[in-house]
């Protein structure tokens, strides 16, 4: 039985940067454990980008970016069009422009993770599932894998889809619902108008669903998605299957709004969202459950541009019982977790039947 003084669970973009953070500190005390294989695509964390930005529906989120919503500029249709004369929206429509959003590269953001970590002596293992965290004392955790034993001080799990088959083992679980996403690339002719230096990265409040896309990076495609659109799956139930109905959906809106956006399609990846019932994040210990060993992190399906972030809250609370940051808010003890009742919402500040759109 090996033992070290951290082990995290899961090493996607959260558990990545937990790894990375504990090894500044702790070095060759640091192990961490992912079931599939380093970069696999069966998760939330990968592909060539992801959307960044301050701007958000609350501000529990702007606070964690150090921004406000002093930084957006109101726009309407034409104002939209005088910036970006790719879209074809009228005066009517509303949009808030923030100008430092982009993208960030979520695959590279995690393999830098991982190669710093081993660079500052941390041990990081694949294709190494986790069947059990038990305590065997006070700093004294057993985690037992398909690959053996291994014993720690504290413990972080940011296992995704899989989050209930870990923490299970400890007597808890959230209430959260995985749901099948999926991204489309098109092979748009009409490159130079969206590249990453002429093109934002959007997101559109619908009626019923929100809609995003990025500019080109990382292959030759504009990209494309639709918010919570997916079917519910569990994390070994999931398909790499397209859905059809919601490719048609994004080639509808394309071609009222952005129609050079469009191409044939190059590819459409699937990924998995688990999100809690209020859609927020749940980062906590399990101190109620007497194991305040065991910290974990469910990013409820938009947590990548935050992923190191909280790779850094999560090894505070391991090493030091606390974090510098405010997140009071995302309490397991909150309703949304703690009452089996609660309603879902899964929307992040969507107003229905409102058109709205972000650039």
């Amino acid at each position: 039985m090996s033992s070290f003084d951290y082990i995290v669970v899961g090493c996607g973009g959260i558990g990545s940067g937990a790894v990375y953070w504990l090894s500044k500190v702790a070095g060759k005390g640091v192990l961490g454990l992912e079931q599939f294989s380093i970069g696999h695509v069966r998760g939330g964390s990968q592909d060539y980008s992801r959307i960044i930005r301050h701007l958000y529906h609350d501000e529990m989120y702007t606070k964690l970016t150090q921004a406000t919503y002093d930084t957006y500029e109101k726009l309407d249709g034409l104002g939209i069009r005088r910036y970006f004369p790719q879209w074809k929206f009228g005066a009517e429509m509303v949009g808030l422009y923030q100008r430092d959003g982009g993208l960030v590269d979520a695959a590279s953001g995690n393999a830098a993770h991982i190669q710093l970590a081993r660079g500052n002596g941390a041990t990081v293992i694949d294709n190494c599932a986790v069947t059990g965290i038990r305590k065997l004392g006070p700093n004294n955790i057993q985690v037992t894998t398909n690959k053996g034993e291994f014993r720690c001080k504290r413990v972080i799990v940011t296992a995704g889809a899989w989050i209930n088959d870990v923490l299970g083992s400890c007597g808890v679980h959230l209430p959260v619902t995985v749901t099948q996403e999926q991204v489309t690339y098109y092979a748009t002719p009409h490159m130079r108008d969206f590249t990453k230096d002429k093109f934002p990265v959007f997101i559109y409040h619908g009626d019923s669903h929100d809609l995003y896309g990025l500019p080109i990076y990382g292959n030759t495609g504009t990209k494309m998605g639709i918010d919570v659109g997916g079917h519910e799956v569990t994390g070994d139930t999931r398909t790499w299957t397209p859905d059809p109905v919601r490719e048609n959906k994004q080639e509808d809106f394309l071609k009222r709004f952005l129609p050079k956006f469009l191409g044939p399609i190059l590819e459409t990846r699937t990924c998995l969202y688990t999100m809690t019932p209020d859609r927020n994040f749940v980062v906590d210990n399990l101190a109620r459950k007497g194991l305040p060993e065991v910290s974990f992190c469910c990013g409820a399906g938009h947590a990548y541009k935050f992923a190191s972030l909280l790779g850094k809250i999560l090894s505070q609370l391991a090493i030091d019982g606390r974090t510098t940051y405010d997140i009071s808010k995302f309490s397991m003890e909150r309703e949304a977790i703690a009452d089996p009742n609660f309603p879902k919402n899964f929307g992040l500040g969507r107003v229905v039947g409102v058109h709205k759109a972000k650039l």
